[in-house]
């Protein structure tokens, strides 16, 4: 097997199954907040585009997906991000999830004899590091801690690491902090990607889950620039938070055509194109922005329940965008534990979600709340906190 296998660490839910192995839950209905998998409705219309689509069962879909749904995507990102020009043809591509993508990105971009970085958020989503892992590479982590509004000192980042960084990752909104990366700090990444020729991948999937202004994104601010050739700049995105669509895996990554075209080549062998059943019912989401409003208004409710209802008894601070709590506690394991043994509500401690650095671990005594459950659970859950407070 292949060696690098061996680096790869546990993955959180692995870890969180580990730590309640011998803890019995509170005789209550279980509810967890662990995981951010969307619980809200998919839209109908989408059900119903997928029901009576199922004739493409028997055709083999393109790698490149179809054009109807690269022009979706492309209408979509030139509204939404005020572009002034995205090719459907070279700067768009469809991917089966965000997760696939983000994985099989880092394969087809690094070059094993390189000894190359992978600069990372701490904490961060673990595909990131796994991809890197099994590419050969080295992870680097920026942490990401409230003295910085988690959103990471890149300035931290030493010259002769950024000279060896073949990739930079982004996340923003962020998971887990829902911190969103404010222009400035995105038009001087892209300076440093210029500087040192690396890549800047942005993980913009929770950028539709926003409370009082649309996040900006790396795109976005290629554009305020004037560099329409988003050079060295790639963003994915996703159905799964923006419309309930996690089952679905549909997502897309878009930005500098010189790196998507290879990147379009590995594809084609890597073999993870989208079922057409699921383009054609994807170029329908990404068309219509009604939902995704009503989904919105469905988390804002809640964080706001969640504030008024708990906010004099935990130090809860809503997060710029995303449907993330990341909730300080004096010791991350511990809360989680008592949580699953007095009110059987299952929740995720910080430190799965990052490393150890010379500066410490920035998701030890933190945990995430991931508010996915309905308004009825949400309730049940108050209830139960303060109960227990």
């Amino acid at each position: 097997m292949n060696t690098l296998l061996e680096r790869l660490h546990p993955y959180p839910f692995e870890k969180l199954n580990a730590l309640f192995k011998d803890i019995t839950p509170a005789q209550l209905s279980a509810i967890s907040l662990s995981i951010g998998e969307p619980k809200h409705p998919a839209p109908q219309f989408v059900i119903d585009s997928l029901a009576q689509n199922f004739q493409h069962l028997s055709s083999y879909p393109a790698s490149k997906g179809l054009p109807e749904l690269r022009q979706a995507i492309a209408s979509w990102l030139t509204q939404r991000f005020h572009l002034k020009n995205i090719s459907a043809e070279q700067q768009v591509l469809p991917v089966s999830g965000t997760r696939e993508a983000l994985f099989s990105f880092v394969q087809a971009v690094i070059n094993k004899d390189d000894d190359a970085y992978v600069v990372m958020p701490n904490p961060f989503y673990q595909i990131y590091e796994g991809a890197t892992l099994l590419a050969g590479a080295t992870p680097y982590f920026v942490n990401c801690t409230k003295d910085n509004d988690y959103l990471g000192d890149f300035d931290a980042v030493p010259s002769t690491v950024w000279e060896k960084t073949a990739i930079l990752f982004i996340c923003t909104p962020g998971n887990p902090t829902g911190a969103v990366m404010p222009r400035e700090q995105l038009k001087k990444l892209i300076q440093l990607s210029d500087q040192y020729h690396f890549i800047i991948a942005s993980d913009e999937c929770y950028s539709e889950l926003w409370f009082e202004q649309a996040p900006v994104g790396l795109l976005e601010v290629c554009a305020e620039m004037g560099r329409d050739d988003y050079k060295n700049c790639v963003v994915f995105h996703s159905l799964s938070k923006r419309s309930n669509l996690p089952g679905m895996r549909s997502g897309f990554i878009a930005g500098d055509a010189k790196v998507l075209a290879p990147y379009l080549k590995y594809r084609t062998y890597h073999g993870a194109a989208m079922p057409v059943q699921h383009q054609i019912a994807s170029t329908l989401a990404w068309s219509v922005e009604e939902h995704v409003a009503e989904n919105r208004a469905l988390y804002r409710e809640k964080f706001q329940l969640f504030q008024s209802e708990l906010g004099h008894l935990l130090p809860l601070v809503k997060p710029d965008a995303g449907f993330y709590y990341w909730l300080q506690v004096d010791n991350d394991e511990k809360f989680a534990q008592q949580l699953i043994q007095q009110a059987n509500i299952k929740v995720l401690p910080g430190r799965y979600l990052s490393r150890d650095t010379s500066e410490g671990n920035p998701g030890e005594n933190h945990v995430r709340m991931a508010l996915v459950a309905d308004l009825q659970q949400c309730e049940q859950v108050i209830q139960r906190l303060k109960s227990i407070l």
